[in-house]
């Protein structure tokens, strides 16, 4: 028994039609958050540049001033300084939405501490132990900034990479699908208009024929 080819209706071009309007919206959004992402990320990669670059500076820094006081006050009087620390440092992770995309917001406090709270005593230390000291606490504040970008940065990448993909795959699968499916179903219903026009004048000629007879 041969199979009856089944015909498009105008509801399902309708159907269609209104899939391929939602693929187009969201193809735009998802462009323009895309966009969106990849700015932010450029912003934050120019500020991740300037911070690496600070981070270079402020350890040489540190290393020479940590050298200069090994070498005139002593390995021993440095570390002496170092173990006599009573406060530490502190950091706090929490989070933050960019744009959709939950990013790490990092915070520090008492990494920057006052003389009297290093544990050591100001008199019995040089000043050269002081300056390393600061030059340190600043560069641990700076890389503290650093890890905040960096990971941000990875994060937009991650998303930035993901929206890519779900652009293309509207872009180049699912709305040409959709199209072709469009076309098809326009060009079948054209066709079926036009044997039901054909088979409506054949049959007015018949029944003309017949009122003439």
């Amino acid at each position: 028994m041969p199979v009856r080819e089944v015909q498009p209706t105008r509801s399902e071009l309708l159907e269609v039609t209104k899939k391929i309007r939602l693929v187009k919206n969201g193809h735009k959004i998802l462009k323009l958050k895309r966009d969106g992402l990849i700015m932010e990320f450029f912003e934050i990669l120019d500020r991740a540049k300037d911070i690496r670059a600070e981070i270079a500076a402020q350890y040489r820094q540190a290393t020479e001033m940590i050298a200069v006081a090994n070498a005139v006050d002593g390995v021993i009087a440095v570390r002496s300084a170092a173990y006599a620390l009573t406060i530490h440092p502190e950091i706090q992770l929490t989070t933050r939405n960019l744009m959709g995309v939950v990013v790490p917001q990092i915070s520090s406090s008492k990494i920057i501490a006052p003389l009297d709270e290093r544990g050591y005593g100001v008199i019995g230390t040089s000043p050269r132990i002081d300056e390393a000291a600061d030059a340190y606490e600043k560069l641990v504040e700076t890389v503290v900034k650093a890890a905040e970008l960096e990971t941000t940065m990875k994060k937009l990448l991650e998303e930035i990479e993901r929206t890519k993909r779900r652009v293309n795959a509207l872009e180049f699968k699912v709305l040409p699908e959709l199209e072709e499916i469009e076309r098809f179903i326009r060009f079948r219903l054209e066709e079926m208009e036009r044997d039901n026009t054909f088979r409506l004048k054949k049959i007015k000629k018949k029944m003309a024929a017949r009122a003439e007879a």
